[in-house]
């Protein structure tokens, strides 16, 4: 009798409630075929309705952190139609992750290329082992990574995101965390260690704060400045009128800590 197939895509969700996603296919360095997209969109959808849900660490099992596309499976059916959906498919997946109520923390240990570097700028938060490495390769193969230009160029200076797109070159964890591309950068043996604490530190937080937060953050980028304030202004008016934020100002005034 057969063992069965390991899902492409693990979860687990501790007490706390920290969502672990384990991309969970080392042997092709996790790249996201048509199976894998829809098993993350699962996960991530799971998340979406799990109100104990606070934070989401995103990582990978094996060498690499996420190779990108599927080319092998790409061009099974090279027809413009398919592509549309194909890439159709991993926008509505990467867009999950914005929407998400919750902080979503990649944890990078090895290569991220193409649709795997996309992964990683789309994440609210990254984390590199120093051994990591980051790239938007698809020109060197005649392909310009227009879909990883989109979050790419909204996480690096233009400048920056616009050489990696034209030179598909690698760069380091360390010029990564220059760039702007992942927030910390720390030896391989540590990663998790780091991730659970940037984690917890989450955690300790009001989730409708953060939540709040996270949906404001996001939608400001997209309107000119003075639309940007009006939104802000009231989703803080919003926010102060809340519970947690009532209390938290008043342990602030009372000098203790609050009570959430």
């Amino acid at each position: 009798m057969s063992s069965p197939t390991p899902p492409l895509v693990q979860q687990e969700r501790d007490a706390r409630g920290v969502v672990v996603l384990t991309l969970n296919r080392p042997d092709a360095f996790n790249a996201l075929s048509e199976a894998m997209l829809e098993a993350l969109q699962a996960a991530l959808d799971t998340v979406a309705h799990d109100a104990a849900a606070r934070v989401v660490v995103l990582r990978a099992a094996g060498k690499a952190f996420c190779a990108g596309h599927d080319l092998k499976e790409m061009r099974r059916e090279p027809s413009q139609a398919y592509y549309e959906r194909l890439f159709g498919q991993c926008a509505r997946m990467m867009l999950s992750i914005q929407r998400l109520p919750v902080p979503v923390i990649a944890q990078v240990q090895g290569i991220a290329t193409a649709a795997g570097c996309q992964l990683v700028a789309q994440c609210d938060l990254a984390v590199a082992s120093s051994e990591a490495r980051f790239a938007v390769s698809g020109v060197n193969l005649g392909l310009f990574c227009a879909t990883p230009s989109v979050t790419l160029s909204r996480n690096l200076g233009r400048k920056a995101a616009f050489e990696m797109l034209v030179t598909g070159r690698f760069i380091s964890a360390e010029e990564a965390l220059a760039k702007g591309l992942v927030n910390r950068v720390v030896a391989p043996d540590v990663l998790g260690a780091e991730v659970a604490a940037l984690a917890d530190s989450i955690v300790a937080k009001p989730p409708v704060a953060l939540a709040m937060g996270k949906q404001l953050f996001y939608r400001q980028l997209e309107v000119g400045i003075e639309q940007a304030y009006v939104d802000a202004g009231q989703t803080m008016a919003c926010n102060m009128m809340d519970e947690a934020a009532l209390e938290g100002v008043q342990a602030f005034i009372d000098k203790r800590q609050p009570h959430w």
